[in-house]
């Protein structure tokens, strides 16, 4: 890759809570509105071309075994056209989309990595940020294979869990292990 190429990262939206709104009248946070351009508008991505595919906007607690089938076979096919792919994904039921992608695809060509937030971008203390960070940096630096990265790490698929207790993800022995 010259200086002056741009590594092509393909971002695959699927909602969660990363993508939440405030809904006013009814006093709840929702899937309606993706405010996701506007938190990526507010990082420095240099040497990046982000392409938007924006395929679903759901509470993964909402996704069906087919959803999840659609982000994996969507993910192969962004796999063959870019340098890499992030799927923005609820926390919910993301270990269930990242095994089905590694057992749809195997291992992809690129390196795919799922990220999420465990509070909504629009709250004040949301780690939305850092999860996009660290999921636009790994799907730049990790080798080919499916990934979560959240939390300051970086974890491959199989074998990762969301560990309720701590809101975060882990290898499913060390869940185990305490």
């Amino acid at each position: 890759m010259t200086h002056r190429q741009k590594r092509r990262i393909a971002l695959v939206s699927t909602g969660g809570t990363i993508e939440k709104t405030y809904d006013e009248l009814q006093g709840v946070l929702q899937n309606e509105l993706s405010n996701l351009d506007v938190l990526l508008a507010s990082l420095r991505l240099e040497g990046v071309e982000l392409i938007r595919v924006p395929l679903m906007n759901k509470d993964s607690l909402d996704m069906t075994p087919a959803d999840h089938t659609l982000i994996a076979q969507t993910v192969g096919s962004m796999a063959v056209a870019h340098d890499g792919v992030v799927v923005v994904h609820g926390t919910d039921r993301l270990a269930v989309t990242g095994d089905r992608i590694v057992e749809l695809l195997g291992t992809p060509r690129v390196p795919v990595v799922l990220t999420g937030a465990m509070r909504p971008y629009v709250m004040r203390n949301t780690d939305a940020p850092q999860n996009m960070t660290e999921a636009l940096l790994a799907v730049q630096v990790m080798s080919p294979g499916v990934y979560v990265a959240m939390h300051n790490r970086v974890l491959r698929f199989p074998g990762v869990v969301k560990d309720r207790a701590h809101m975060t993800f882990v290898m499913a022995h060390e869940l185990v292990e305490g």
